[in-house]
């Protein structure tokens, strides 16, 4: 199997943009304003629906963009999912899985250079992930493996879904956006939401410590609920004919 450029390519950009714009519209949209006393910029609280329109929005776009290069998976958790599913290979998708992180941090890398540029602190000013607020860490942990599996489950197993016939793929990038919009409306208050390890990682590199302290959680939680995802959907579906299935990700429209 050849390496294909402008596959991976596709993936590397799809994925920079989505952390640029989207958790870029996380840090700038909530606000930013001067301390009175110190003087110091900082933002106020999390604004839900205009940082969940813009994961989603930004889905459709690359959708429709690069889909038909590269099937926009703009996230390992979705290209896992395909690979349980036999629409991509094993070596597929480690080359997806590196096209999508090199293109998480270099869209953090640009975020980050914008928010220094401002004057803003990027600790905790990055769109990171992080726990749930609970009483104890350990109960802040384990809650947070609960929603990112959960929400990543549902967003996978979405995906799959939607990109199984051809008839379906006009609306594809629609449905998959209007989920990941869904998905982070009741995530963003609990974990900030990630479903997806290459965004997580993309900015936690550039958040601070405590960002880095918490992102495992976030690279391994929505693998383990993208691997549910497919696996249920092979249970679920995986006895129809093949000809139904578009097994090829090139001609899929899927997302993050």
């Amino acid at each position: 199997m050849s390496f294909d450029f402008k596959k991976y390519g596709a993936e590397a950009m799809g994925t920079a943009i989505l952390v640029f714009i989207a958790c870029g519209v996380a840090v700038f949209a909530n606000g930013i304003f001067a301390n009175p006393v110190t003087g110091d910029l900082v933002t106020g609280g999390v604004n839900v629906v205009a940082t969940a329109l813009a994961f989603g929005l930004v889905i459709v776009a690359m959708a429709y963009t690069i889909g038909p290069i590269s099937g926009c998976h703009i996230n390992p958790a979705v290209s896992l999912g395909a690979l349980i599913d036999k629409r991509i290979k094993p070596l597929e998708f480690l080359f997806y899985l590196a096209a999508q992180v090199i293109g998480a941090i270099f869209g953090g890398l640009l975020l980050f250079a914008i928010v220094k540029i401002i004057g803003l602190d990027a600790a905790g000013n990055m769109g990171a992930n992080g726990y749930v607020i609970a009483e104890t860490k350990g109960r802040a942990i384990v809650a947070s493996f609960i929603v990112e599996i959960v929400l990543t489950f549902i967003f996978v197993l979405t995906i799959l879904a939607v990109t199984s016939k051809k008839e379906y793929q006009k609306k594809a990038g629609i449905i998959i956006g209007l989920t990941l919009t869904l998905v982070h409306l009741i995530g963003i208050r609990l974990t900030g939401t990630s479903v997806n390890p290459a965004r997580s990682l993309g900015v936690a590199i550039f958040g601070g410590v405590d960002a880095l302290r918490e992102v495992w959680v976030f690279l391994i939680a929505p693998f383990i609920g993208a691997i549910a995802a497919g696996f249920t959907w092979k249970c679920l579906f995986g006895k129809k004919k093949e000809e139904d299935f578009n097994a090829d990700v090139s001609a899929e429209v899927p997302a993050e």
